[in-house]
């Protein structure tokens, strides 16, 4: 048994690597286009073509990370069909390898794709997105989203926070932050606002800092003291990944980032349901590899004819295709519905697992 399963697994990892290098080297081919016209505009400030391949290939974990269960689908149907065409699959079939044998064998090379993938988006992926951002922003202009910035809530004691960061520099600094604090009424406690800021443990250090406190008392008349502070210390939870997350994409955070940046936004009365949803995203997408695999073993059991296992090819890259867009679409519709965000990220892998039972049993179990 082991040597079959050392036969099937290295032929479908050899398989899987094979279409992964094929469509990373097309996303690379694309990424370089684009780049050589960010060059050509950039050029003035610095922004060589040595610098675009650097950005370039910080984007390709990324790109693993979304390709890998598409390559895992589309490798594995080609094994399994060259297998039932070569009657290689019928020989091992008559050798003991049942139907349940076959799909746990499958599963136990799946776990080391959903670990790959786990490992890419979760450890490599943001670490590399992150430097190519701040790449970037060195020769483009500060990272930045809108044209106010980002927006964060936080609660402290008997004071409510507001905060706003127009932009991230290429050195991972702050740029134009401005907070607001409010008392338990409701009332404006201070502004503060500072043209840098870095962000230390469990505080903000504001660069040449401008404060105003408001004094408000209804027995005496009202005040405003102005300071100008050098460095001033603001005490916050607030991190850099929460920080980055607002003004970046959330698919650049690791896992457990992400789900304490959700509790944050939770705490301060703030919509976390976009975030939800790339977090439970996060935790089904690595299993996808388990239904590519599902949905591959039956075309083991089918009868080819001769030029025929290339049809059956393009069908698993309709279907890994149809995977990735409805992926996204379910993230889209459940983030406008407001639809339960577990539910929603693992709606496209219940749809394929149940769709990949039922043509195992139809095609394997039934006959």
């Amino acid at each position: 048994m082991k040597t079959i399963r050392r036969l099937i697994h290295g032929e479908i990892i050899s398989a899987v690597s094979f279409v992964t290098l094929g469509f990373l080297a097309l996303f690379i081919f694309f990424d370089i286009v684009a780049q050589l016209q960010t060059v050509s505009r950039s050029a003035m400030t610095g922004y060589q073509f040595h610098h675009a391949l650097l950005y370039v290939s910080l984007l390709i974990p990324g790109h693993l990370y979304e390709l890998l269960p598409l390559s895992v689908l589309i490798g594995s149907i080609f094994v399994m069909a060259r297998f039932a065409q070569t009657s290689e699959f019928t020989i091992l079939r008559t050798g003991g390898l049942g139907p349940w044998r076959a799909l746990g064998s499958l599963f136990k090379l799946g776990l080391l794709f959903v670990a790959l993938t786990f490992f890419l988006g979760d450890y490599v992926t943001p670490v590399a997105n992150r430097h190519a951002q701040l790449l970037k922003a060195k020769f483009q202009g500060n990272i930045t989203i809108g044209q106010t910035g980002a927006w964060l809530k936080e609660k402290q004691k008997d004071l409510n926070f507001a905060v706003n960061v127009a932009a991230l520099n290429s050195d991972g600094q702050l740029g134009q932050v401005r907070i607001h604090a409010f008392g338990p009424d409701g009332r404006l406690a201070y502004i503060a606002t500072a043209p840098l800021a870095r962000i230390g443990d469990n505080e903000w250090v504001m660069e040449n800092a401008h404060k105003r406190d408001y004094n408000i008392n209804k027995t005496q008349p009202a005040s405003i003291e102005t300071q100008q502070i050098a460095q001033w210390h603001w005490p916050t939870e607030i991190s850099s990944e929460m920080v980055s997350a607002a003004l970046l994409s959330p698919d650049r955070m690791q896992t457990l980032d992400l789900f304490q940046y959700m509790r944050h936004l939770t705490a301060n009365g703030q919509n976390a349901q976009r975030y939800e949803i790339e977090f439970w995203r996060k935790v089904f997408y690595p299993l996808s590899c388990l239904v590519m695999l599902s949905l591959a073993l039956p075309f083991a059991y089918l009868h080819f004819r001769s030029g025929h296992i290339t049809g059956y090819v393009f069908g698993g890259v309709m279907a890994g295709i149809s995977f990735y867009l409805l992926n996204n679409v379910f993230g889209f519709m459940g983030n406008l519905n407001n639809w339960q965000p577990w539910l929603t990220s693992a709606a496209p892998a219940l749809i394929y697992s149940a769709i990949s039972l039922t043509t195992f049993w139809w095609l394997v179990l039934r006959q």
